[in-house]
C-alpha cells in the first residue's frame, strides 16, 4: 500500500507571526514532525505549503533523502478561514490521488514521534481500520456550562488509579484510506482507530506561552532518550568550537579564521583509537573546507541547516546511532544535538542555553583547546569499554 503523509503550513500566522519557521530548539518548527515522518513507514511526505522560502529550504535542507517533496498550495486555501479538509483536497487532486493511506501530520505538534506515525498506518494495514486518530488519555473531570457534571458523580468522585479518564483528540496524527478520503471529503470516516499518544502531546502552539512550555517538554524529553556505550563518532561543529566565533572579512568577503593547531594532533589521535570524527557546520566556508582537508576529515558536511536530522540520516547509513556519539557544539542551531547524543560538550564560552544543557562544560574556550580536552576525555572514557 502506498503510504502518503501531508504536513500543510501556511505562511502566516496571527498568533505566533512566522510559526512554522520560528526556531523551537535551535530548528524550524516544522522540520520536528517532518523528521519523524523521514525515518516512519511512510513512503513519501510532502510539505504542503504557500511559503515559497519554506520550500527552497526543504529542497534544499533535504536533498539526503527522496521521501520529502515541497509542492506549492493555492492561496485561497492557506487563510486561516480555510479548512484542513479543502486543503487536503486540494493535496489530493495536485498528486492525482496517487496514495493508498493518506497521513495527515500537524506541524504544530512536535512531540509526535516515529511510532506514534506507523502506530496510525498499522491500524489500517494490519486492522482494517477506514481511518485513524491520535487521542491522549487525561483523568480529568469535565462539567456542563450549567455547573453539572459531565463524567463523574460529584458525591462518589472516583480515586484516579479508578477513573478510566477520557480520550480527547490532540490534533497531531490522522490517517484515511484513500476509498474513505474520496468518499466523505474528511479526515476521518467510517471504521475509526484510536491510537493513544502520552498526555502531553495534547500541548498545541498557538500562543507564545504555549511555545515555551512545549520546547522544554521536547528538550527534557530527548535528554531523557538518552543512552551511552562505547563512543565510535565525535561530531563537531566549526564556527564556536574549531574557532572562537570570530571571521576576518574583506570586500571579497571570508578573508580569515583561527584555529588551535593542538585540536588538530587530539583528532589524530581519537582517529589513531577508532574514534570516527564528523564535521556537521551551517556554515558554507571554503576555508573550513581546506581546513577539514588538512586534518583529513572526510566526513565533513558543510551548510547544514537541519543538523539533528542529517545526523539521524548519517548514524543510520552507519548502522550507528546517536548513543555512540559525543557532540561539541556551542550556539542554539546545536541545541537538539547537544539534548540527543550519547555525550554533548560546550566549550567554556558556548552559549548560556547550551551549557546549561550540555553533559560537559569544558575548561576550555572555543579555539583554545577545547577539542583537545575533549578528545582526551573521550580516551579516558572508552577505556571502559576495552
Amino acid at each position: 500500500m502506498r503510504k502518503i503523509g501531508i504536513i500543510p503550513l501556511r505562511k502566516d500566522s496571527k498568533g505566533i507571526p512566522g510559526k512554522n519557521k520560528k526556531k523551537m530548539v535551535g530548528r524550524p518548527l516544522f522540520s520536528w514532525v517532518l523528521t519523524e515522518a523521514i525515518f516512519s513507514n511512510l513512503d513519501e511526505v510532502y510539505v504542503f505549503t504557500d511559503d515559497i522560502e519554506i520550500i527552497h529550504f526543504i529542497e534544499r535542507e533535504y536533498h539526503w533523502t527522496p521521501k520529502v517533496k515541497a509542492l506549492l498550495r493555492n492561496d485561497e486555501n492557506a487563510v486561516d478561514t480555510a479548512s484542513t479538509e479543502s486543503t487536503m483536497v486540494e493535496f489530493s487532486n495536485k498528486i492525482n490521488q496517487d496514495y493508498d493511506i493518506l497521513c495527515l501530520l500537524q506541524a504544530t505538534s512536535p512531540l509526535t514521534l516515529v511510532k506514534d506515525i506507523n502506530s496510525n498506518l498499522k491500524k489500517i494495514t494490519h486492522e482494517s481500520f477506514d481511518s485513524t486518530v491520535s487521542v491522549v488519555k487525561t483523568h480529568r473531570f469535565t462539567w456542563n456550562a450549567d455547573g453539572s457534571p459531565q463524567n463523574y458523580d460529584v458525591f462518589n468522585r472516583p480515586r484516579r488509579q479508578d477513573f478510566d479518564g477520557l480520550l480527547i483528540e490532540n490534533g497531531a496524527v490522522y490517517c484515511t484510506t484513500k476509498e474513505a478520503f474520496l468518499k466523505t471529503k474528511n479526515r476521518v470516516s467510517g471504521s475509526i482507530g484510536i491510537v493513544e499518544m502520552p498526555e502531553e502531546t495534547l500541548m498545541e502552539i498557538d500562543s507564545i506561552s504555549d511555545w515555551g512550555i512545549v520546547e522544554n517538554l521536547l528538550m527534557e524529553r530527548q535528554k531523557g532518550m538518552k543512552s551511552n556505550k562505547r563512543i565510535q563518532y565525535l561530531v563537531l561543529d566549526v564556527d564556536g568550537v574549531f574557532t572562537n566565533g570570530g571571521v576576518y572579512y574583506n570586500e571579497d568577503g571570508e578573508l580569515a579564521k583561527r584555529f588551535d593547531m593542538r585540536d588538530g594532533m587530539g583528532l589524530e589521535i581519537l582517529r589513531q583509537n577508532n574514534v570516527e570524527v564528523v564535521v556537521l557546520t551551517s556554515e558554507n566556508s571554503m576555508l573550513v573546507a581546506q581546513r577539514m582537508k588538512k586534518l583529513q576529515i572526510e566526513d565533513a558536511f558543510l551548510g547544514v541547516k537541519d543538523k539533528y536530522s542529517f545526523l539521524k540520516h548519517f548514524l543510520n547509513t552507519k548502522n550507528s546511532s546517536f548513543e555512540n556519539v559525543a557532540y561539541v557544539g556551542d550556539d542554539v542551531n546545536d541545541l537538539t544535538n547537544i539534548c540527543s547524543c550519547g555525550w554533548s560538550f560546550a566549550p567554556a564560552n558556548a552559549t548560556e542555553i547550551v551549557k546549561n544543557h550540555a553533559d560537559f562544560v569544558l575548561s576550555s574556550n572555543s579555539g583554545n583547546g577545547a577539542i583537545r580536552e575533549v578528545c582526551e576525555t573521550i580516551l579516558k572514557y572508552n577505556k571502559r569499554y576495552e
